[in-house]
């Protein structure tokens, strides 16, 4: 073992024991969709006396944090996003308008002394500018005249929900004030004492929210100027148990600096999350074990040993999310097994090129497997370099411009993309190296996988097609496939999500299945004559409308349940129409944005020609994606948001590859012409792109049948963006190259036609080995 071998060895050891360490003492944090629960997105805004700031915000998140504590909800989680925006999780708590109910409400709690009543049909809600007096009605609609406010809740020093059913009040809410609460109360109602018993002036409203919620007589035993003492007394008005529990928690939990507005809410009940966890490791695991026995049938003792790596892999990528803290969400975790296929990438590409060096030729001095195999790394590093950091760019992006849910995705994506680069270069390199020291692997060359082209690559050698021959009819055949996704989008228009729409969505899973156009039917007599309807399998049913009010998600409720013999909600969403375009403009700039961070690297990286071809092929995947979604009626959510910006870093990856192979190429043929060299690049990275696209269909191909409904989606879109870009990088980024190419006159004439030659020796294109 040499000294470099030694010294990776022991980086490689000290990587693995911290993250096993990690990953036994750290527990994952999962997202709501995962475990369950309620998410809400609040916004602040301005009010006629407080302007909705940062430090607003923050006041409001500190009210926000003693109402949930009032929830009793475990491990709730919230933070700020922004100036105005402030995200609330709450596990476990699965009904998202109660939840709303209580967090969303101002709870401003005032005291006001009753002036007189005023006649019917009064104009309520507006204050007298000569006297202060505000005209509200009470709870029997009879408007009532009142005074300055003489107590604020900030004068409360608890509210507890109370129950006596010796006088036959019921629920009430008891009172204790404190300071000059206590004093003000005492004022107030000694004043109201010396009115006549039914004189109006004789009550006290007590109002939340402009609204007033109780307004009880002084009893005849209070004596006149002397008032109420003792800073205790009730709120009555005919509560339940329920609504005297949520007055004094909102009491207690004090008034919002600034009015919120519920921009998102979401809702996962925990059967799904559940469900979720246990088909995305079951899919993982059928997918990875599908991948092992694949790279092993081809690679043998090195695909055996890239098997160990990509356990290790999976070992860092998972400590690496601890460490970050960064919650698991679903499209996360399909990130992170998506991520597994993705590692595969690496470790093919410097098989492929250990086995080109392993059989350069006679012309080339003797190669042994370990020279070969470090020949392999050195060569491929370019490729895998700029592959990752352009799938980077993509989920730098996510993080950025995506939803809540995706970002997480992005999150995952990140980790799995640079621990796939010290799986692949440090712990592969680390096991290859030390197995091709022992003595027996030596004198059994063909036992590494190393000795021998493989059967993709020995078939090109022998029957060698001149693709770019073709190269107009390859293009012309690419703008086929783009007019037939156009008209797709054109014919069946875009179906886009709630996310991005705005709206309401439901979802329900019932005990037998029910037809869809039977439940529009039955939900528009119900009153939801708008909803859209549609069915997921046997037992799945979603209702999507603009909006749902709680006593029209009751009644949909009730007709799903009877169509479906019981019905269980299993998701609630809401999104503002506000938030809704927000989204959608951020998903349009975060495609804008990946599509020039791809073409300003590949300019820096390659020739402009080269750049604007991969970019073009890109914009070819994407659309071709959008549009099969548009002919199959699937929706566009955030979820597709991450297949499609995926499948950008997916169809770069491919172009980089072989247009990396071009440059070198290149540089050791100078005079060939470009479209022989891209011929031939073509062909020498064929094997690559087989190898690592079958690897990851594993994956996706696990996840489509077992991901559940909405991880079916995501590995669709990204089946179909694999074969896709595979597709587009040979005959849409390479043909298109060798047409700007020669329109730029960069292509040297065929006369000029020599071997490409490396240290002397001429190259062997017909057996596919590395120029």
């Amino acid at each position: 073992m040499t000294r470099a071998t030694r010294v990776r060895a022991l980086f490689a050891l000290a990587i693995l024991a911290l993250s096993t360490f990690l990953a036994l003492t750290q527990p994952a944090r999962l997202g709501l969709d995962l475990r369950g629960g309620t998410q809400l997105v609040l916004e602040t805004r301005d009010s006629p006396t407080a302007e909705a700031d940062r430090e607003a915000t923050d006041r409001t998140l500190e009210v926000l944090r003693r109402r949930v504590d009032a929830l009793g909800v475990s491990e709730p989680n919230l933070s700020r996003a922004g100036d105005h925006r402030i995200v609330v999780e709450l596990p476990g708590l699965d009904d998202p308008d109660e939840a709303a109910e209580v967090l969303g409400r101002t709870a401003q709690l005032t005291v006001h002394p009753v002036l007189g009543t005023t006649a019917p049909g009064t104009d309520t809600g507006r204050t007298a500018p000569a006297d202060g007096s505000t005209v509200l009605p009470d709870d029997a609609g009879t408007p009532l005249r009142l005074g300055p406010a003489a107590l604020t809740g900030a004068e409360v020093r608890r509210a507890a929900a109370e129950f006596d059913g010796q006088d036959g009040s019921g629920w009430s809410v008891g009172l204790t004030l404190h300071g000059a609460g206590e004093r003000a109360w005492a004022r107030l109602t000694g004043k109201a004492a010396c009115a006549a018993p039914d004189d109006p002036a004789r009550r006290a409203a007590i109002v939340l929210d402009r609204k007033v919620i109780s307004s009880p007589r002084v009893e005849a035993s209070v004596a006149c100027g002397v008032g109420i003492t003792g800073g205790t007394t009730r709120i009555t008005g005919g509560f339940d148990q329920h609504a005297a529990q949520e007055l004094a928690l909102l009491i207690n939990g004090g008034a919002l600096p600034v009015p919120v507005d519920i921009v998102e809410q979401r809702a996962v009940g925990p059967t799904l999350g559940a469900l979720a966890i246990t088909s995305s490791a079951q899919a993982a695991v059928i997918g990875v074990a599908l991948t092992a026995v694949f790279i092993t049938v081809v690679y043998r003792l090195l695909g055996a040993l890239a098997t160990l790596a990509l356990a290790c892999y999976a070992l860092i990528s998972y400590a690496a999310l601890l460490a970050l803290g960064a919650t698991l969400t679903l499209p996360g975790l399909a990130g992170f097994v998506l991520a597994i296929g993705m590692a595969v990438d690496a470790n093919v590409l410097v098989f492929e090129r250990a086995r080109e060096e392993y059989a350069a030729g006679p012309h080339a001095r003797p190669r042994t497997l370990r020279s070969a195999l470090a020949a392999g790394f050195r060569n491929a590093f370019s490729a895998i370099a700029d592959s990752n950091v352009t799938t980077l760019l993509a989920a730098v992006l996510l993080f950025f411009f995506a939803s809540g849910p995706v970002r997480g995705f992005g999150v995952t994506l990140c980790i799995g993309v640079t621990a796939s680069m010290v799986s692949a270069l440090l712990v592969t390199r680390v096991l290859a190296e030390c197995a091709l020291a022992l003595r027996p692997v030596g004198r059994r060359p063909r036992l590494t996988g190393l000795a021998g082209l493989g059967r993709v690559r020995s078939w090109l050698s022998r029957r060698r097609p001149d693709l770019m021959r073709h190269r107009r009819r390859w293009l012309a055949l690419s703008g086929a496939a783009l007019l037939l996704a156009g008209s797709g989008i054109a014919v069946r228009g875009l179906d886009y999500g709630v996310e991005f729409t705005g709206g309401r969505m439901v979802e329900y899973t019932t005990t037998r299945p029910v037809d869809a156009e039977r439940a529009r039917a039955a939900l528009g007599t119900a009153g939801l004559d708008r909803a859209q309807v549609s069915t997921s399998g046997d037992r799945t049913l979603t209702v999507r409308t603009e909006r749902l009010s709680a006593a029209q998600l009751t009644a949909a409720g009730r007709v799903v349940d009877e169509l479906g013999g019981g019905a269980q909600k299993v998701r609630d969403e809401l999104i503002g129409p506000s938030l809704g375009e927000e989204l959608r403009r951020g998903a349009l700039v975060a495609l804008g944005l990946a599509l020039l961070a791809q073409l300003g690297y590949l300019a820096v990286r390659f020739r402009w020609t080269f750049a604007l071809s991969a970019v073009v092929a890109m914009a070819h995947d994407a659309v071709v994606l959008v549009g099969v979604f548009a002919w199959l009626g699937k929706p566009l959510d955030g979820v597709f948001l991450a297949a499609l910006l995926t499948v950008i870093g997916y169809s770069v990856n491919d172009s980089v590859v072989v247009f990396d192979r071009v440059r070198e190429l290149r540089g050791a043929g100078r005079g060939t012409p470009f479209p022989d060299l891209a011929n031939t690049a073509v062909l020498q990275t064929v094997p690559r792109t087989v190898n690592t696209g079958m690897g990851a269909v594993f994956i996706l191909a696990a996840l489509a049948a077992l991901g559940g409904d909405t991880l079916t989606d995501f590995a669709l879109a990204l089946l179909i963006g694999i074969v896709v870009g595979t597709y587009s990088s040979v005959f849409t980024a390479t043909p298109l190259a060798v047409v700007l190419e020669r329109n730029g006159g960069a292509s040297p004439r065929r006369s000029d036609r020599r071997p490409a030659r490396r240290g002397g020796r001429p190259d062997r294109w017909d057996t596919g080995a590395r120029v």
